[in-house]
């Protein structure tokens, strides 16, 4: 029995052992787990400052792509602004060019008549410039309102009317002054006269 007693005590002593050591070891292994997530949470804090330092870059970037384009937009919008004040200040350049041909003839006719006193020249020579005229701004698109029949408010701006037998009713009896349309839009109606009984 002593050999029983013996070998009890010493199981029951491995046992305490056992017992005292799986604390420690689970401590121990709490202890390994705890480092372990305070390496991941170092870990985890080091990735989201870098993504954060991208994300700022990245807005960074984006922020003087942004400035840049606004400031290429506004220099574009200068530049459109400028070429356009210029348009406007020389759009009439190329149809006062064509009307200098007439202008220099017609003084040619002038200083032509006075010096040889001959009038059929001199009217000849008006005629000349009357259709180069005609022709420079029938070149723009510009072409004349035909005033004949009947009265129409879209073309024809009545000036007076008048009672005259010849004439319907609502019938342009005289023009006073020529209309234009210029590509189909009336730039001046003709001044006429009108039969209204």
């Amino acid at each position: 029995m002593q050999d029983n007693e013996i070998k009890e005590e010493i199981l029951e002593e491995k046992i305490e052992e056992q017992k005292e050591n799986i604390p420690e070891a689970e401590e121990v292994k709490l202890q390994e787990d705890c480092g372990c997530e305070e390496k991941n949470e170092e870990e985890n804090e080091k990735i989201i400052k870098d993504d954060v330092e991208k994300l700022k870059a990245e807005l960074e970037d984006w922020k003087q792509s942004y400035m840049r384009k606004q400031a290429d937009f506004q220099n574009f919008s200068k530049r459109k602004e400028k070429e356009l004040e210029e348009l406007r200040k020389f759009s009439s350049e190329k149809i006062i060019t064509k009307f200098l041909g007439s202008l220099d003839n017609l003084e040619r006719a002038v200083e032509a008549s006075s010096s040889t006193k001959d009038f059929d020249s001199l009217v000849k020579g008006v005629e000349m410039i009357i259709r180069n005229l005609q022709d420079i701004i029938s070149s723009e698109g510009v072409e004349e309102i035909k005033s004949v029949g009947e009265y129409d408010p879209q073309y024809h701006h009545a000036v007076s009317v008048e009672d005259n037998p010849d004439f319907k009713e609502n019938e342009i009896v005289r023009v006073l002054q020529k209309g234009y349309t210029m590509k189909g839009k009336v730039i001046r109606p003709a001044m006429v006269t009108v039969k209204k009984a």
